[in-house]
């Protein structure tokens, strides 16, 4: 599967205090006057960044053919962030985005030291404004669009030559990678002193080209399924999920940058701001940083020791046991009616925290202990708190008995212990500390006195050993605090993201399960007092029927009559039964009757499905205005059917966290696990594909580049003038303008037998009434043609090929001698494969003149069968005819069972007893996988079917432990 991406309209907004781990709420305990140090957020929403105003270009006295215009762009920045690209102009109008040059051996990145070949370029900073010209490469470029001549019209939505609101998506410098991008800079008063791009690099481990272009992509507004599709080649064909990495850390890093800025104007105009200050703000990169070395000027709060030494004029003094010890006279300081300098030892005092305060502060010294601790065993540490073993639940006790006595190095720690060890810390069970060796301490103090902070002079002996005082006081009060709200954070932010990615990766496997279409099924909802809930649905989902049995009340055998009789009537020879309350019983009442051939002539068989959510969308408005005559009872038994015939269409209704795949979903950043839940939808729906004509309301908003008024736009138009014929219909719709278009084209198909059809009717409606007009029947009025009746129907738009390339799309038709109207045939298959092992992939590319992604891409298109669906290579429900008891089962067992939930630690297999296994993550390996699941590298996940072996039963405590044999 094509990985699959975050929603350009999801922005990950700021956590509240309420979403903070507890230790990230307390300041430290040696140093109660601290002004409390503590991360906001995690992630925040995205800055929008300011318009760009372009001057115009002079004309060249070139043709305009031949040599691309120059533009000079200036950028005013006040508080928003400012990203710029090197620019390399390319031929035929077409500007676009970074990419590797293309050499012998491959494509190889060039070094970050080497030149570029481009003469001039942009440089991406924050906060920093350029004089950015674009000048005439005699360079080639590699592209992906071919180059169409068009009449330029307002109207036109062509990417060749988009309309002038739109003019900068043609701004990308795709072709030769600039990668020193660094330069002349323009100087504002507040700069940054790192790039966003090497930042953004080495966060997230991806290229800095690749950085580059990912920042200017998503300034363009560009969906993630959209370049992870269509614009491989600029990111070195990257998958979903590191694109949403990516994107994650860039709001991140924005944030830094702006509330950087912020803090600075602050600062400034309450006249706090100095030159050391302003240098330390400017070198923050998170959130920890910046709190901490603007924590202690915050106002409303008494201050820091250092900042009321200072008050009392002691900064000069500490300054000058630095500089110049032999002129330092601390006597002269002594005022015995001052408070903090009554005498010798208070004056020492008041130097010895400016001194502490100086050394905590500096950038060189907190990179030495950190680079220190890197080197050295830290290990966090949990005990049970006095507290709660008084006044907490024994139930809720043991829930953390694992972490009653727990320790473990920080690099070798689970995200899931940190989560747990997080909650059982909030609900003040569990007592935690971050335990640094001493080792530490003394290799740091040695090191600030005798080489960081060492005076530039002979220092008598008591003012060494106010040295030695203040760097030892600096370690303990101010340094190894920080340290320890470092590691805990970072830990924190590390295990919930891990958390909402594998919530991300159970998801998209739950979504992308094979549809089980052309059969009908009967959806039951178990439940004993109030009854079953039944509902039949046909092969294309319309309800059929619906009705309550009381199963588990005494009156099984008379309902069993009405079962079958409904089986029989509607010819349903599939039970789909949700998961929830009663349904043991349940499965076993359907079991035992399939076994005594209860309902033959049918072959009955059953399975299980998760309800998850399904009462909640059974109360939703989105279900009052589907099914307004049904009881909310039964609606949420169709829900349960629906999933099994066509799950994308049905979960898609429900709020992604109420599907219930994750771990510890409650305990994190409930903001982030929106946003990246949304972008899996997105990502899964899109990569499927909806056909225009049929699909619902509810699946086209999750659709890349549309939401809910342009999906509501888009069925009122379809109501209105009939089905649409072709993708270029699309542009007739209220509210999708060129770049929403650009996004989702390429995601929406058309059944082309269908409008085939229609197209057929529709003329020979239009000759009879041509035929009645010119026989006068009509009358001199004239009938209007509908817009449908000027449309033909475009093959290609059946297929995933966007229309950016169609025109590449025909011109390899013409070089492969085929027929747009044999896509998906056999001899399609034929004469692509002897194109190719003629000339390569590469060769053909190069004659087309565009990449070999986009060339992949269309050849897929052209020889997937019609009505492919990428969901045919995941995994159907487990349909069953029998039923397995806990007590049946024996160590060493063989078994078949479906994935429920993957964590971490494990994940979690139903095996057909009530009660899910576990498979350890140890015993999850390689060579147990298969092959294509290793590819995609998605290890397992909810719906695949696999085959254990049991190891160990404890039935008392209701634990089946399993071992992987081989993914089915």
């Amino acid at each position: 599967m094509s990985s699959l991406p975050r929603r350009g309209k999801s922005v990950a907004k700021a956590p509240t205090s309420e979403e903070l781990p507890s230790f990230l709420n307390s300041t430290s305990e040696s140093e109660e006057e601290e002004e409390e140090w503590e991360p906001k957020c995690k992630i925040a929403r995205r800055p929008r960044l300011p318009k760009r105003t372009e001057a115009k270009p002079k004309k060249a006295a070139a043709p305009r053919s031949t040599v691309a215009s120059k533009m000079v762009k200036k950028v005013a920045i006040k508080e928003e962030m400012d990203v710029s690209f090197p620019i390399a102009p390319v031929e035929d109008n077409k500007m676009q985005l970074l990419k590797p040059k293309e050499e012998d051996g491959g494509t190889k990145p060039k070094s970050l030291n080497q030149k570029p070949e481009v003469p001039k370029k942009r440089e991406i900073n924050s906060f920093q404004g350029k004089n950015q010209n674009s000048l005439v490469s005699d360079e080639k470029p590699s592209t992906s669009v071919p180059v169409v001549k068009q009449e330029k019209c307002e109207e036109d939505f062509a990417f060749d030559e988009p309309p002038s609101k739109k003019i900068k998506l043609n701004a990308y410098p795709e072709g030769k990678p600039v990668k020193n991008l660094g330069g002349k800079k323009i100087k504002e008063e507040f700069e940054m002193n790192w790039d966003i791009v090497q930042a953004l690099s080495e966060i997230t481990n991806v290229e800095p080209w690749v950085c580059a272009n990912l920042i200017h992509l998503f300034q363009e507004e560009n969906t993630i399924p959209f370049i992870a599709r269509y614009r491989k080649e600029l990111i070195n064909n990257l998958e979903a999920d590191a694109l949403r990495e990516v994107q994650q850390t860039l709001e991140e890093l924005r944030t830094v940058a702006k509330k950087t800025h912020t803090t600075i104007q602050k600062l400034k105009k309450e006249g706090k701001l100095s030159s050391c200050l302003l240098k330390g703000l400017l070198n923050c990169r998170t959130l920890e940083e910046l709190d901490h070395v603007s924590a202690p000027y915050k106002t409303g709060s008494k201050g820091t020791k250092a900042q009321r030494a200072k008050q009392l004029g002691l900064e000069p003094a500490a300054l000058c046991l630095l500089q110049n010890p032999a002129e330092l006279n601390l006597f002269s300081y002594i005022r015995p009616n001052t408070k903090g300098l009554a005498n010798i030892q208070e004056v020492e005092a008041g130097v010895q925290h400016i001194l502490a305060d100086i050394f905590a502060k500096d950038k060189d010294t907190l990179d030495f202990v950190r680079k220190l601790c890197q080197q050295r065993y830290i290990s966090i540490q949990s005990t049970l708190a006095k507290v709660s073993s008084k006044n907490g639940s024994e139930k809720d006790i043991d829930k953390f008995q694992l972490y009653h006595e727990f320790s473990c190095n920080i690099k070798n720690i689970q995200h899931h212990q940190i989560l747990a060890i997080n909650r059982g810390e909030n609900l003040k069970i569990l007592t935690v500390k971050v335990n640094i060796p001493d080792g530490v301490k003394n290799e740091f103090c040695r090191w600030c006195v005798n080489e960081r902070w060492r005076p530039k002079q002979f220092l008598k002996p008591e003012f060494m050993r106010i040295l030695r005082s203040s760097v030892e006081d600096a370690y303990k009060r101010l340094i190894y605090p920080l340290l320890c709200r470092e590691f805990r954070s970072k830990l924190t932010s590390d295990a919930e993201k891990e958390s909402v990615m594998m919530f991300g990766r159970n998801l998209r496997q739950l979504l992308l399960t094979s549809p089980v279409r052309g059969r009908t099924l009967m959806g039951v909802d178990p439940g004993y007092k109030h009854g079953c809930k039944l509902a039949i649905i046909s092969p294309t989902s319309q309800i059929l029927h619906t009705d309550v049995v009381y199963l588990h009340s005494g009156q099984g055998f008379c309902e069993a009559e009405k079962i079958k009789r409904l089986l029989l009537q509607y010819n349903c020879s599939t039970v789909v039964i949700g998961n929830g309350t009663a349904c043991r019983e349940t499965e076993a009442y359907f079991a035992d009757l399939i076994m005594k051939k209860y309902f033959a002539p049918l072959d009955v068989v059953y399975c299980i499905v998760s309800e998850a959510g399904a009462s909640i969308y059974s109360v939703s408005p989105e279900a009052s205005k589907e099914m307004p005559d049904l009881d909310p009872n039964l609606r949420s038994a169709v829900s349960i059917a629906r999933r099994v015939q066509d799950p994308l269409a049905e979960l898609v209704k429900i709020e992604p966290k109420h599907i219930g795949v994750g771990m510890y979903q409650h305990d994190v950043s409930q903001t982030l696990l929106k946003a990246t839940l949304d972008s899996v939808v997105e990502e899964c729906v899109s990569f499927v594909g909806v056909d225009i004509n049929i699909c619902s309301e509810i699946l086209l908003r999750h659709i890349a580049g549309l939401n809910t008024n342009r999906a509501k736009n888009i069925i009122e138009w379809r109501e209105k003038n009939g089905p649409f014929i072709n993708r270029e219909q699309l542009k007739e719709v209220k509210g999708l303008g060129p770049k929403t278009f650009q996004q989702c084209a390429g995601f929406i198909r058309f059944n082309q037998e269908y409008i085939k059809t229609f197209c057929s009717n529709k003329k020979n409606e239009l000759g009879s009434r041509a035929l009645l007009t010119k026989a006068g029947a009509l009358g001199k009025k004239k009938s209007k043609l509908t817009p449908c009746a000027l449309q033909q129907p475009n093959p290609l738009d059946q297929t995933c090929i966007h229309p950016e390339s169609y025109n590449i799309a025909m011109r390899f038709l013409s070089l492969i001698g085929g027929n747009a109207n044999d896509i998906g045939k056999s001899d399609m298959q034929q004469k692509v494969n002897a194109v190719i092992q003629k000339e390569g992939l590469e060769g053909t590319a190069k004659r087309l003149n565009t990449t070999v992604h986009t060339l992949q891409l269309i050849i897929d298109g052209l020889t997937q069968p019609e009505g492919y669906d990428i969901r045919t290579d995941f995994d159907k429900p487990d349909f069953k005819r029998s039923i397995v008891c806990l007590e049946d089962l024996s160590v060493g067992a063989v078994l078949t069972g479906k994935v429920e939930n993957a964590t971490p630690f494990g994940v979690f297999v139903d095996i057909g007893v009530g009660k899910s296994g576990l498979i350890p993550v140890r015993n999850i390996t390689e060579a147990k996988l298969s092959k294509v699941k290793k590819r995609r590298s998605l290890g397992l996940g909810p719906g695949e079917r696999v085959e254990v072996k049991v190891l160990n039963v404890d039935i008392p405590r209701l634990r089946i432990t399993l071992d992987l044999i081989r993914v089915l």
